[in-house]
């Protein structure tokens, strides 16, 4: 996701000191600059090489909080890097180096190629840790309305019709909050494939421009909102969340079926016990047949 900013914002004086050796992930601005943190503007500071998937935005972003890059390098890494430009940064890391690496906008590794960057470093077995701060998909969450308390981001949709409707199909019966990311040119023909695929009483939530000026959150059923997205020019960054599928009715049969697969491994008590708690049945009904199953 881009991160926008205000000129107008005034700076923060990042506090100069040292940075260990090693890796350090840096949450930029989704939208308003002053989102980001202090420990990030710190590291941002005092990194000895600054790593970021859009450098231009890095260095716009120093500038509005006032952060001086000086001699220090600023390496480019993104999807288009390749091997040997992630070796030059291991081997940067290697020498004692401290790094900080920067997305475009947002948290590092949400929808990122950061993550071939963690995972080389993590394999290495070199130092590393993150400067947590805005992530879009979180904001929206916040946002939306919708149960938080679990909840599933799937990134982007792929573009393709067939593949997209098969990708929400597989999505279909997940008991969480589905979250994910969308181009504002692919927003109602995800919309309408969600009517097909998921139901049009499916509530839905769509998060745009989220922490910017026109910052903008529609909630309604699929079939609503895919009426309204198609009477509109919609622009910026979109996220777009899902309400968890509605609990499947529960039957005798089902009970028994999910008893079958406990009782594999459980007392007969554990599987009561695990199988009302996982579908919601009185403890009693599941017991009953349970000793059923077992006599």
């Amino acid at each position: 996701m881009r991160q926008g900013s205000d000129p107008a914002e005034s700076p923060h004086k990042p506090a100069l000191r040292a940075i260990p050796p090693g890796l350090h992930l840096i949450s930029t601005p989704i939208g308003a600059a002053r989102d980001i943190t202090l420990r990030a503007l710190d590291v941002l500071a005092g990194a000895d090489v600054l790593v970021a998937e859009d450098t231009r935005t890095l260095r716009h972003l120093m500038e509005i909080h006032g952060v001086p890059l000086g001699t220090r390098q600023v390496i480019a890494y993104h999807d288009h890097s390749g091997e040997g430009q992630l070796q030059r940064l291991l081997g940067l890391m290697a020498e004692g180096k401290s790094l900080a690496y920067a997305s475009e906008a947002g948290t590092p590794l949400i929808s990122d190629p950061g993550f071939e960057l963690v995972r080389a470093v993590a394999a290495a077995g070199l130092p590393m840790s993150a400067a947590p701060g805005p992530c879009a998909a979180i904001c929206a969450l916040t946002l939306s309305g919708l149960p938080s308390d679990r909840f599933f981001f799937a990134g982007f949709p792929p573009s393709a019709q067939g593949a997209r409707r098969t990708f929400l199909a597989d999505l279909a019966a997940v008991q969480a909050t589905l979250i994910l990311y969308e181009s504002p040119k692919r927003l109602a023909a995800l919309l309408s494939e969600m009517v097909t695929v998921l139901g049009p009483a499916r509530q839905v939530v769509v998060c745009r421009e989220l922490t910017k000026r026109f910052e903008e959150v529609l909630r309604g059923g699929a079939a609503d909102l895919a009426e309204q997205v198609a009477q509109r020019d919609i622009k910026g960054e979109i996220v777009v969340l899902v309400d968890r599928a509605p609990p499947s009715e529960v039957t005798e049969e089902s009970i028994a079926e999910a008893l079958d697969q406990a009782l594999k491994t459980m007392s007969v008590k554990d599987a009561a016990t695990f199988v009302s708690q996982t579908l919601g049945v009185p403890r009693k009904i599941a017991y009953k047949i349970a000793l059923d199953r077992q006599g």
